[in-house]
């Protein structure tokens, strides 16, 4: 099971929301004389979103009334180009083989080399940045269009570098209601535990010049 069959009360870590605006900033270099205006700011209101704070986090904020989000936006059409995503896109969420995380004819046009170094490697993510959420009642249908055939999906996605802070009244105490309207869904433990184990496996990644230096 995907979802939570009830909500708490409280904000969780990978919780579908709605109502929270999305802000990015735009500079052309680093602004490091004031006054400075060469700026501007992107304002948007993402049809829906997912808590990235962690949920004790989330608890000990509710001084500060902050929060981190990601919206959540379309999936990318190549997905359907791999077999054994099509049954299930929320198989990118774990880890698999390395044969699975790319399309059949692509595995197989690979050097023997290289196949073979993928193997020593054994399972890991693809699309590390990336986590899907299933169809629901909320999210609506869309059409990815492809060269092979369009597709109508419900699924959606977040982008683990695609984040904003959000400062909200309604954290403090006493506004749980308030915060219950903008709650849609909640993910299973299960669910949660496997958001939690691909953005802790997306900000550990070690650079190869630091495993040199580390001597790994």
């Amino acid at each position: 099971m995907f979802y939570s069959d009830k909500c708490d009360k409280e904000l969780r870590f990978g919780d579908v929301l709605k109502g929270f605006i999305s802000t990015t900033p735009f500079i052309k270099e680093p602004i490091l004389k004031i006054p400075h205006n060469d700026y501007k700011i992107d304002i948007q209101l993402p049809s829906y979103c997912v808590v990235l704070s962690p949920c004790c986090s989330i608890k000990k904020n509710k001084i500060d009334k902050q929060i981190l989000l990601s919206p959540l936006i379309q999936i990318i059409p190549s997905f359907f180009n791999n077999q054994y995503f099509i049954d299930d896109l929320t198989r990118i969420n774990r880890t698999m083989n390395p044969e699975q995380t790319v399309a059949r004819h692509t595995w197989e046009a690979l050097p023997t080399e290289q196949k073979q170094k993928r193997l020593e490697k054994g399972a890991g993510y693809a699309f590390i940045e990336l986590f899907i959420y299933e169809p629901n009642d909320y999210f609506p249908k869309y059409i990815v269009n492809r060269k092979e055939g369009n597709i109508e999906t419900g699924y959606y996605m977040i982008d683990f570098g695609n984040t904003y802070k959000i400062n909200c009244e309604a954290l403090q105490e006493g506004q749980e209601e308030t915060l219950l309207e903008a709650k849609l869904w909640q993910l299973s433990v299960k669910s949660r535990q496997e958001l939690r184990d691909k953005i802790t496996c997306y900000y550990g990644r070690i650079p190869e010049e630091d495993k040199a230096l580390m001597g790994d």
